[in-house]
């Protein structure tokens, strides 16, 4: 079987919590943190994303053998490993970098996520605000944020906010789990 592989971009808050939960899931080959979304030019850094003012928001890229799992799977993993009726913040994360959104990489992707969303929707007690948004350009994190849980497992935050999304999702999607 030829490994199909595609790509997800999303940004659910801090995407050290994103990629954490993204690595350990079956048929995902890569994840990167980065930035998307944003209406400055060029490459921006973490310092600019934080400050408000690029637009950026916080996402991971994930590229993954759809043979293995499903862009659908993706999604809801996403949508349930964070808050998706938070407005521009993850707990005490806040700012408009911490969004909620799918960027989505062609209208097959976006058709999926709208039905994913509406999906979802019964489960949660205040609206779904997460944005889908067309995908235009990622731009790569510098590297001391990439693995950034498996590098920093007993660091504060890690303990605190990745390790429990951590246990959401091996509750809710042990089968999908490597």
């Amino acid at each position: 079987m030829d490994t199909k592989l595609e790509v997800a971009t999303l940004g659910g808050g801090c995407f050290w919590c994103t990629e954490a939960v993204f690595q350990q899931v079956k048929g995902v080959e890569t994840v990167i943190s980065g930035f998307s979304g944003g209406t400055v030019p060029g490459h921006p850094t973490y310092r600019e994303v934080c400050s408000g003012l690029t637009g950026h928001a916080e996402v991971v890229q994930v590229s993954f053998d759809a043979n293995v799992i499903s862009y659908e799977d993706i999604l809801v993993i996403f949508m349930t490993t964070h808050d998706p009726t938070s407005l521009n913040q993850q707990g005490a994360d806040r700012g408009t970098h911490y969004r909620s959104v799918i960027f989505y990489h062609d209208d097959s992707q976006k058709e999926i996520a709208e039905n994913v969303i509406i999906n979802l929707k019964p489960y949660y007690e205040h609206p779904i605000v997460t944005e889908l948004t067309a995908f235009k350009a990622f731009y790569e994190a510098d590297q001391s944020h990439q693995d950034f849980y498996r590098n920093n497992p007993n660091q504060g935050y890690c303990n605190y906010v990745i390790t429990p999304k951590l246990m959401t999702l091996r509750k809710l999607h042990a089968d999908k789990l490597k």
